[in-house]
């Protein structure tokens, strides 16, 4: 009966949810404010019942923080049957109308379908603002920009890359996780390019989101002067091939901050030469391994400024490590 309810606002929501969603309108709010919350390795399992906890966590989170956009970066549905897990979590987004988008994880096309088939089911959904499609010669599924206007919703004021980190090592004698390849470093060099000669050659404040971290997250590890802010239990689980899509953005200097999952005992920011490395907050439950209560890293953009307010906030209201970025994380002194 409940799965029939949900089909039935399914088509509801399909036949009457607003034009400026389907277009992907995103707008600062009229006090200047752009609130995203960022879920990260729900590893959703619909026939558990330690996925309704995640699920409980994300109804709180959603009435308390109120956001404009929320982004998914990854492993989000773990266990079959698959569309019954997608329905699960993303219906308390489609029942409060939040717009959201979705980012593929290493785990995403392990069960009954394969990336594209995920990508065509998730495009399915209302209200989601994500473009899930195979962009002519750039590797993987979702990569894509979403541009966040002014509150009249005429001239864009900041950009979010979301790009897909895809999955594995394709390479025998490299072991372990996947890593952007060169045409998405390009990709994403293009686009910066693009939205810089948009706003008369000055760089958009921009932030990005996908799942594995880059190579350079593991800096905090073998350089001290960086200080962090957050969690710290588990080694960088990142690619062991590094592409350049970090020095790509320092040199455009368009992006403030790139946010990641994975790592699932990990929640740390730092800076790092003037971007922020960050971890979300580990969103799933005991269907999976933690040792952290599970909750949401929430980013919030100002209009017209390089900077972001970000924190923590957990499954029992609590809010942690909240900061405000640079100002809370400057550059290390140079020795």
């Amino acid at each position: 009966m409940k799965i029939f309810k949900f089909c039935v606002l399914l088509l509801i929501l399909n036949l009457f949810r607003p034009d400026n969603v389907l277009a992907g309108d995103l707008r600062f709010r009229s006090d200047g404010k752009f609130k995203i919350i960022q879920i990260t390795d729900s590893h959703i399992q619909a026939n558990s019942p330690y996925s309704q906890e995640t699920i409980e966590m994300l109804n709180l989170v959603l009435d308390v923080e109120k956001p404009d956009l929320v982004i998914f970066t990854g492993d989000i549905v773990t266990g079959k049957p698959y569309k019954s897990g997608f329905d699960m979590v993303i219906e308390p987004l489609i029942s409060r109308k939040i717009p959201y988008a979705l980012l593929f994880g290493n785990h995403d096309d392990e069960q009954d379908l394969s990336r594209k088939e995920v990508a065509d089911l998730l495009m399915g959904y209302p209200y989601n603002v994500s473009k899930l499609k195979k962009v002519k010669n750039v590797s993987g599924y979702g990569n894509y920009t979403i541009e966040i206007k002014e509150n009249s919703g005429k001239q864009t004021r900041a950009v979010i890359y979301c790009m897909d980190s895809n999955a594995y090592s394709t390479l025998k004698q490299v072991k372990g996780y996947g890593w952007f390849n060169f045409d998405q470093v390009e990709w994403y060099r293009k686009q910066s390019d693009r939205f810089t000669r948009k706003n008369d050659g000055k760089p958009f404040p921009a932030l990005a989101f996908f799942h594995i971290p880059l190579p350079e997250y593991k800096k905090v590890y073998t350089d001290t002067i960086h200080r962090l802010v957050g969690t710290q239990m588990e080694k960088v689980c990142s690619p062991e091939i590094n592409t350049g899509l970090f020095a790509s953005m320092l040199e455009k200097g368009d992006v403030m901050g790139t946010f990641v999952g994975h790592d699932h005992v990990n929640d740390y920011i730092f800076n790092l030469y003037g971007i922020a490395l960050a971890y979300g907050r580990f969103s799933g439950s005991k269907t999976t391994y933690t040792k952290l209560k599970n909750g949401v890293r929430v980013i919030e953009l100002t209009e017209d400024t390089r900077r972001f307010d970000t924190w923590i906030r957990l499954d029992d209201k609590t809010v942690i490590d909240r900061i405000q970025f640079p100002d809370d994380l400057p550059l290390p002194e140079s020795k």
